[in-house]
């Protein structure tokens, strides 16, 4: 079992930046990939971006060059940096963390771009 629970969520300006956490109960470095994906009311959930155990990266188009992940083991933790922020990258966020065959999602973290 892994609980995870995101953070840093808030009201922005187009154009601004924000950093999300997203930090796990557990060792991360014993979790194979942690992902962040966004949803909004009525849509389907979007995958944003990942991160393996490896250190490998990668991020979906409509978020390439402005957002990058990243991981710290030490302390358990996995960011989304969100730099050039658009309205519509307004959603909840989540992470999800898969270990094993079993994957595990936190409760959300809500962001909101102003125009």
């Amino acid at each position: 079992q892994v609980q995870l629970v995101e953070s840093g969520g808030d009201l922005v300006q187009a154009g601004g930046s924000l950093r999300l956490s997203c930090t796990a109960s557990r060792s991360t470095s014993n979790v194979n990939t942690i992902g962040w994906y966004r949803q909004n009311p009525g849509k389907e959930r979007e995958w944003v971006a990942h991160i393996a155990r490896s250190g490998v990266t990668r991020e979906a188009d409509s978020v390439k060059g402005r957002f990058s992940i990243s991981r710290d083991n030490a302390k358990n933790t996995v960011y989304l940096q969100m730099n050039s922020l658009k309205p519509e990258d307004t959603a909840v966020y989540y992470c999800r963390a898969w270990v094993g065959a079993s994957d595990y999602w936190g409760k959300g973290t809500q962001v909101t771009v102003s125009s």
